[in-house]
């Protein structure tokens, strides 16, 4: 059984997100639009680094793949779907190398594509909003309602279906950046009312933070499944 007790660096789940937060907040109401439409555009630093967090993410699945116990195989099946899921998302985000490769992108792609790129997510909602979504659901499920229960209420998980799960709940600490997301996806709504936005593209700064949460999810579960192994 993967080991409960195991933790990720504070460094990880506090400080880089409020300070990555508060950086990103101070930029965009602070530097020139010029430079703000360069930063949050199409290939731009965000994006980039975005892509860089999934990559790391795999990266780290794939070694996850081959150090954990592969008696379990729903397991080895859940840390696959996140290197899968990474994997395309990583894709999508560099249009699968397009804007660093810069190739032209084949007619039959352009005329499904809203945005004439070679990806996927721009052809469809189920490609790009609904898998969005899911991960959202996932995150605020995960990173705030889990924990809630689990430090306040664990009976309402140990007495219910949810408990056979509890080897892939992530902990309390990931509170911060599920709240943050939380945070990002108020200000679009209250954008939506009021016409102050906060960000200049809340659907990109929400995605930062969803995916920097995966990135700590799987880094805690490598620190599960690797600890459960070496344990025995």
């Amino acid at each position: 059984m993967p080991n409960y007790n195991v933790n990720i660096s504070k460094v990880l789940w506090l400080w880089i997100p409020i300070l990555a937060l508060i950086a990103k907040i101070k930029t965009e109401l602070y530097i020139e639009s010029k430079h703000l439409e360069w930063l949050v555009g199409e290939n731009g630093p965000y994006e980039i680094l975005e892509a860089v967090i999934l990559l790391i993410a795999l990266g780290i699945t794939l070694f996850t793949l081959l150090k954990m116990d592969k008696s379990n195989k729903w397991l080895m099946a859940w840390i696959g779907l996140a290197a899968l899921c990474c994997f395309y998302v990583a894709g999508e985000e560099i249009s699968w190398g397009q804007h660093i490769l810069q190739w032209n992108t084949p007619e039959y792609c352009q005329m499904l594509n809203d945005q004439g790129e070679t990806n996927l997510h721009n052809t469809s909602s189920w490609f790009d909003q609904k898998p969005r979504l899911l991960l959202s659901i996932g995150v605020y499920f995960g990173g705030i309602i889990i924990p809630l229960l689990m430090q306040h209420y664990p009976h309402l998980i140990k007495n219910s279906f949810l408990n056979r799960f509890q080897n892939i709940f992530p902990t309390r600490q990931f509170m911060v950046v599920a709240f943050i997301c939380l945070f990002i996806k108020i200000t679009d709504k209250i954008a939506d009312v009021t016409s102050f936005h906060l960000f200049a593209r809340n659907a990109e700064s929400e995605e930062m933070f969803l995916f920097y949460f995966v990135l700590l999810y799987v880094l805690l579960m490598k620190k599960r499944l690797i600890s459960a192994k070496k344990a025995g």
